[in-house]
């Protein structure tokens, strides 16, 4: 069908180009003909045999105009060498040949198949004739590589004006993964044939036996060559030996057989009952043959089921009234059959008349009820909990129940026990997390100290110039640990982000720069950014660091060098637009059961020292709260790609930009007096330093109930800014006894921990507010100003 239509719009084509092209100039016919097109027009045609493009026929020109508009792989051979000249559509099947092929003649541009293309051109241009071939096998160097493809190829002899060959149009359209397919396709039923455990059969609508599979011998006993040419009535018991004619002439006659069974004698004299499935189809029948011999002889065996079954059996009628129990029922709880016969079932069943009462009910209206649980009364009083199955049939109900009793206590206990894993499983987390990143938190907490060491020696000797560059590294080192610890929190899910509209591309183009100079010199960086990209909503600065993050995996999985590309672009999942940022790498890869831990808490495959395992674990617990997520594709020696996948943002972008620097706050106190109530000594001082250089009077207390103390004396007090993590209460209890005593006092709390600010929504009320720790003198100093001005 493929073929047809792409010969079908070669017709369609040449028809409506032939008679444009006729009357346009020399070149014309070049125009909109693609890259082919622009190459030929700059091909030194002349030194070739069918020489300059003004020397060429109007009909050969008509041709190629034709052929370069063709969707269709085309490739025309002109003059008695076969000149190579083809479509855009061409180049594929042309590989790394392209565009060296161009101009060539065919005998040694294809040189690894000059046979059969001098056979070609020996009868289509030197005879007139034409050739088709499907499925042709052909062996091919491509990409330097010999490769045997298939292909569909037609053969047409190019025209002058007085009928004249002057060329061949081949029309080529492979075939590989089609043929391929079908072959696979063919060894699938190959492999069905042989290894079906049912017995497959095919015969003559005369009854003999074709063909059969090995499941033929495994059931029967027979080889393959005693049952092919016999009849089947050579194997069939005699009983079986009408019945088995009669459906064998409704097979003739082309209906389908869905249920018939007869029996087959076996090499060793016995008989097996087979259960045939059986269609009609190119005058053969096609049988499928079970053998339920055995599931007849337990059909036969049923009261042995019923008397030997460790399931409890209980049959009742439709008002709950026992007709029959099986002896599992005894064994399990102890009543007999004549104890337990004539009685309702709801009388041995703990506290259960209201839920049996709804039971009978819905097994009245010939529904059945599946898995449900009851407790049931053992005569020795011990209680027993059976999982049910009830099924309803002419006004009778059967019920078989299992005792998961023990199943039960098992996965209480196995509960248990998973609980005390997880728990030993958070210890052994701190272990690496103490091991992992406190070396971080040392380098920064050397930052720290070390520089106010430098400034405090420093102004002992009264040498107070450049004081502030120790004071700059010292503050950017704390910056980066309380960075640090934000990104944890994030990857905890306890870190409220401050997410706000973002243009991905821009943000990506904005530390490029960056990426290049972490990944080195060795690895080649490829940014593939859809112009068209949504806008976004997520905290910028966890992006960036999710990115780079995966740059740095990337990097290290990448130790001779490769190449990191990052791709943006629009996609829908489960019916939701997101923004997909893709970073792939060409590394090392990972295998199934290391992507199954990849996004895990402190799972690492870098030597200790290299990395924490909480990069990835960070990155997607950032995709998880902004509402999106991300996977990993990745396979050894195939490098990994980690897509993240974040929201759209259909709202304004007034967000976006950047915030600008924060400038000085200046003196604005007009006498206000606040109370802070902060345990720590050193931060105290510094909150109480900060408002009294902005002109406030402050009170101080170092616990709850100082801070509740000075708040029912009658000094003034206009705002109250308390810690959270008091020592003797929580800061939202001090707050509330304050407004309980000054309904108008506001209040602005003061919290380290993201799961207080996350939760603070909860509880604040007008008139209060809260700020995280760590935060700049500026912020607070801004946050207390707003506060009393408003």
């Amino acid at each position: 069908m493929q073929r047809r239509y792409a010969l079908e719009t070669a017709r369609a084509a040449w028809a409506n180009n032939v008679t444009v092209v006729a009357g346009s100039k020399e070149a014309a016919f070049l125009i909109g003909g693609g890259e082919m097109g622009k190459r030929i027009g700059t091909f030194a045609w002349e030194t070739t045999p069918i020489g300059a493009i003004a020397s060429w026929p109007v009909a050969m020109r008509s041709v190629l105009a034709f052929v370069l508009r063709s969707p269709v792989p085309i490739v025309t051979l002109w003059g008695p060498t076969g000149v190579m000249i083809y479509n855009d559509a061409y180049r594929g099947f042309a590989g790394d040949r392209h565009p060296a092929l161009l101009g060539t003649n065919v005998l040694e541009g294809w040189h690894e198949v000059a046979d059969f293309n001098a056979h070609v051109m020996q009868v289509v241009y030197h005879g007139g004739g034409t050739l088709s071939y499907q499925d042709q096998e052909l062996t091919l160097v491509r990409d330097g590589t010999p490769r045997a493809l298939w292909t569909d190829l037609e053969y047409s002899p190019a025209l002058d004006d007085d009928g004249r060959p002057i060329g061949v149009v081949a029309v080529v359209i492979e075939t590989t993964e089609r043929v391929l397919a079908g072959r696979r396709l063919q060894d699938d039923r190959d492999r069905l044939w042989a290894i079906s455990q049912d017995l497959l059969l095919v015969c003559t609508f005369e009854g003999i036996i074709t063909a059969v599979n090995p499941s033929a011998t495994r059931m029967l006993g027979w080889a393959e060559t005693e049952l092919v040419g016999q009849p089947l009535s050579a194997f069939l018991h005699p009983d079986d030996l009408a019945s088995t004619a009669a459906e064998v002439a409704t097979l003739s006659d082309g209906v389908t057989t869905m249920a018939f069974e007869n029996r087959y004698r076996t090499k060793a004299g016995d008989y097996r009952l087979l259960a045939w499935t059986a269609v009609p189809s190119a005058g053969r029948i096609h049988a499928v043959g079970r053998d339920i011999t055995e599931e007849r002889r337990l059909a036969r065996d049923r009261e042995r089921i019923w008397t030997l079954s460790p399931v409890l059996k209980v049959v009742t009628d439709a008002a709950g009234i026992i007709t029959n129990v099986n002896p599992s029922w005894t064994a399990t709880l102890g009543w007999t059959h004549a104890e337990s016969v004539g009685r309702r079932s709801t009388d041995f069943m703990e506290d259960d008349e209201g839920s049996w009462r709804e039971r009978v009910r819905i097994l009245s209206a010939g529904q059945a009820l599946h898995d449900y649980r009851t407790t049931l009364i053992a005569k020795s009083g011990e209680r027993r909990l059976i999982r049910w199955t009830t099924v309803p049939e002419g006004g009778t109900f059967y019920g078989f129940g299992h005792d998961v009793t023990a199943e039960n206590e098992a996965a209480a206990a196995l509960a248990t026990a998973e609980a005390q894993l997880r728990q030993s499983q958070k210890m052994e987390a701190v272990g690496q997390l103490t091991g992992g990143i406190a070396h971080d938190f040392n380098n920064l907490l050397q930052g720290i100290t070390g520089n106010l060491e430098i400034v405090e020696r420093r102004v002992a000797q009264g040498r107070t110039e450049e004081l502030d560059r120790f004071v700059t590294a010292a503050a950017t080192a704390a910056n980066r640990a309380a960075s640090l610890t934000h990104r944890l929190l994030a990857f905890s899910r306890r870190q409220p982000l401050d997410p706000k509209p973002v243009e991905v591309n821009r943000l990506i183009g904005s530390i490029e720069d960056l990426l290049r100079r972490t990944i080195g010199e060795r690895i080649a960086l490829d940014l593939h950014l859809d112009a068209d990209l949504w806008p976004t909503r997520c905290d910028p600065n966890q992006l960036e660091s999710a990115i780079l993050n995966l740059a740095i995996n990337a990097r290290d999985a990448m130790e001779g060098g490769g190449r990191l590309t990052i791709e943006t672009g629009n996609v829908t999942r489960e019916n939701s637009a997101f923004v997909c940022i893709r970073v792939g790498d060409t590394g090392t890869g990972m295998d199934a059961d290391t992507i199954a831990r990849a996004f895990e808490p402190f799972f690492t495959t870098k030597p200790i020292g290299r990395g924490t395992g909480l990069g990835l674990s960070m990155i997607y617990g950032f995709a998880k709260q902004s509402e999106g997520t991300a996977t990993i594709e990745s396979a050894p020696g195939e490098g990994t790609s980690v897509r993240l996948y974040l929201p759209r943002h259909d709202g304004p972008m007034d967000e976006a930009g950047e915030a600008p620097a924060a400038a000085p706050v200046p003196l604005s106190g007009r006498g206000e007096v606040v109370l802070v109530v902060e345990d720590e000594a050193v931060v105290r001082a510094l909150i109480l330093e900060e408002l009294q250089e902005l002109g406030y009077r402050t009170l101080a207390a170092g616990d709850g109930a100082s801070g509740l103390a000075l708040l029912r004396s009658h000094a003034r007090i206009d705002l109250l800014v308390t810690d959270m993590g008091l020592p003797d209460r929580d800061g939202r209890q001090v707050a509330m006894e304050a407004r309980a005593m000054r309904p108008a006092l506001k209040v602005l709390f003061m919290t380290g921990y993201a799961e207080t600010a996350a939760a603070a929504s909860g509880f604040m009320e007008p008139g209060m507010a809260m700020i995280t720790k760590p935060f700049a003198m500026n912020v607070l100093a801004e946050r207390v100003q707003g506060m009393l001005a408003g």
